[in-house]
């Protein structure tokens, strides 16, 4: 278990403006990913976790060892704390060979012991017909491989990942999750993951902090916070594009529904706890948790009657952009997604569109 409570602070200067990082989390064997957009702070907590910047406060705890305290001057040098750390650029030195990057990450053990490692480590990693070959003269997922491949090959405490997936095909990064999924298995310590890829929290991850603006603003599953985003912002970081403020205009606990009104429609979700009628809420609503018609429907509830706007490509469906209307006029932007089949054989014949928001798909901020 790893436990940190940091903060650290970059004054603004001349062309860059000031920075604050404060965060405060634990992690357990397994996989915790710290997601959330570029510029967060993901990567300095990563580097402050591995020694490499030292905080302005706080304290890192691994199990009973204390590897950082500012109060009581504790500051371990990163190798002494012997964490593994995959770099974003894989960081594999150049001029040796990937058999030679693993023999210097193992320069500590007995030679036959050495040797008997890299030999293990190149097999276990598919890079046997590859060793003799330097950096630039392989792939990038061999690269990656290498790096993933050095930094456990110490037998580190902590196995920390900057992106891995970075700059990697569809394949390679199918075959990279497959790859980390049998380290995570066999790996029994912290994996700190950093990523702003939300699929690549739900490949990996057990434990996912959202970070931004240098705080966590929720933790949990990743399943839970897709469910459930706390707030607004963490919705949009989520990728969530049905986002609107609106009015609880009644609340029934007895019937478990509430009634929520809008600018542009009125939806029925289910009961709303802590709320009063008359509080302002953020509902967010997944696109593929919509439900699309075509033609004219008797009216229904939470029916939505729109206007098709545009329609994208995406690899498993197509996100159709609608424009609900409303009496004062105003119009509402709406997303959802359908299967490509389904949509072409609906839209050959009908022009009006019917939108259908199950009271389940509402989730209230």
């Amino acid at each position: 278990m790893i436990q940190a409570r940091i903060a650290k602070t970059f004054r603004a200067g001349p062309d860059s403006p000031g920075f604050s990082l404060e965060v405060e989390f634990q992690a357990g064997a397994g996989v915790t990913a710290l997601f959330g957009p570029s510029g967060a702070g993901k990567t300095l907590t990563l580097e402050i976790i591995a020694g490499f910047i030292k905080p302005d406060s706080g304290r890192i705890l691994l199990d009973d060892a204390i590897l950082f305290d500012a109060a009581a001057q504790v500051n371990a040098p990163p190798r002494r704390r012997n964490f593994g750390y995959v770099f974003q650029n894989y960081a594999l030195f150049p001029h040796m060979t990937l058999r030679q990057n693993l023999m210097f990450a193992a320069e500590r053990r007995p030679p036959v012991e050495r040797r008997r490692r890299v030999a293990e480590m190149l097999d276990r990693f598919h890079l046997s017909d590859a060793a003799g070959r330097r950096p630039h003269e392989v792939s990038g997922g061999q690269k990656q491989r290498c790096s993933i491949a050095r930094a456990l090959i110490g037998e580190p405490r902590v196995l920390l990942l900057d992106e891995p997936a970075r700059g990697l095909d569809a394949p390679l990064r199918a075959e990279l999750y497959a790859l980390l999924g049998d380290v995570r298995a066999q790996f029994n310590a912290p994996i700190l993951l950093v990523t702003h890829d939300l699929e690549e929290c739900f490949a990996l991850a057990e434990e996912m902090l959202v970070i931004e603006s240098g705080r966590i603003v929720q933790w949990g599953a990743p399943r839970q916070i897709l469910d459930q985003p706390a707030s607004a912002g963490v919705a949009r970081l989520l990728g969530i594009p049905n986002l609107f403020q609106g009015v609880i205009a009644a609340l029934d606990p007895s019937r478990n529904t509430s009634r929520l009104e809008f600018a542009g429609f009125e939806l029925t979700a289910s009961y709303i706890p802590g709320h009063f009628r008359g509080d302002r809420v953020w509902v967010a609503i997944r696109p593929e948790e919509m439900r699309v018609h075509s033609g004219q429907l008797a009216p229904g509830l939470n029916y939505v009657s729109a206007r098709l706007m545009r329609v994208s490509e995406r690899p498993r469906a197509v996100r159709l952009e609608f424009c609900a209307g409303s009496r004062n006029g105003s119009e509402d932007r709406i997303f959802a997604d359908m299967p490509r089949e389904e949509f072409e054989r609906q839209n050959d014949h009908n022009k009006d569109w019917q939108l259908e928001l199950p009271p389940r798909a509402i989730h209230v901020l």
